[in-house]
């Protein structure tokens, strides 16, 4: 278990060279940052204008993409110094955002994963996620591990694991309990995955949650 700062509204996190990167929401609050993995020390924080509402992140080569919720507009960043680059608008909602190496997936609030181009954004494809035959909705933060991807289901203490190929979802994980009662109040939903590179482990947090954790998905 690792601090994390109570008031972060979480939207995206992810691991890349020993820094974790977060990316958070709500208007007038929204910003990205930069910390060591390590020693929880901060590297590097921008806040994102009053007018963006931050959602899902991902790091591709010495680029940072962020989505932003309701506004259509994808901001990519250099990863160095988190310096906004360029605008790339988008339609619908952004919610998660992952890179499998090759290409960009992200998720909308809806049943569909969308797979876009790194450099230019552009949409390449999609693919609607089912379990045992049934659409599988509010698919929120996404984290690319492994050939899969793993997604925080709104609202919920669920996260799926997503064949990018098929779309069928190959496992559920049960993240319940990870707050213990007394850390529980003022807290919102489970929100936030991110691999840790060389090993077979998350980590997990949630929007205003006192802690990240570092967790393993077993078979139960």
């Amino acid at each position: 278990m690792l601090p994390h700062d109570r008031s972060s509204f979480t939207q995206g996190l992810e691991i890349a060279g020993g820094t974790l990167y977060e990316g958070t929401g709500m208007k007038g609050e929204s910003l990205i940052r930069a910390t060591d993995l390590a020693t929880g020390e901060l590297h590097r924080e921008v806040e994102l204008p009053d007018d963006l509402f931050g959602e899902g992140i991902t790091i591709t080569g010495d680029r940072i993409w962020q989505l932003t919720w309701q506004e259509g507009v994808a901001l990519e960043r250099d990863r160095e110094t988190l310096t906004e680059l360029r605008r790339v608008e988008y339609s619908g909602e952004g919610w998660g955002l992952c890179s499998d190496g090759a290409r960009l997936v992200m998720s909308d609030g809806s049943d569909r994963l969308t797979f876009r181009d790194p450099v230019t954004f552009e949409p390449t494809g999609s693919v609607d996620v089912r379990a045992a035959g049934a659409p599988v909705e509010e698919l929120n933060e996404l984290e690319c591990a492994g050939g899969q991807v793993w997604a925080n289901i709104w609202g919920s203490e669920e996260i799926v694991r997503i064949d990018p190929a098929t779309g069928q979802v190959t496992a559920v994980v049960d993240a319940s309990g990870l707050l213990s009662p007394e850390q529980r109040p003022g807290t919102d939903v489970l929100n936030g995955i991110a691999a840790v590179p060389g090993t077979d482990e998350f980590l997990l947090t949630g929007k205003y949650w006192p802690a990240l954790f570092r967790v393993r998905f077993v078979p139960a």
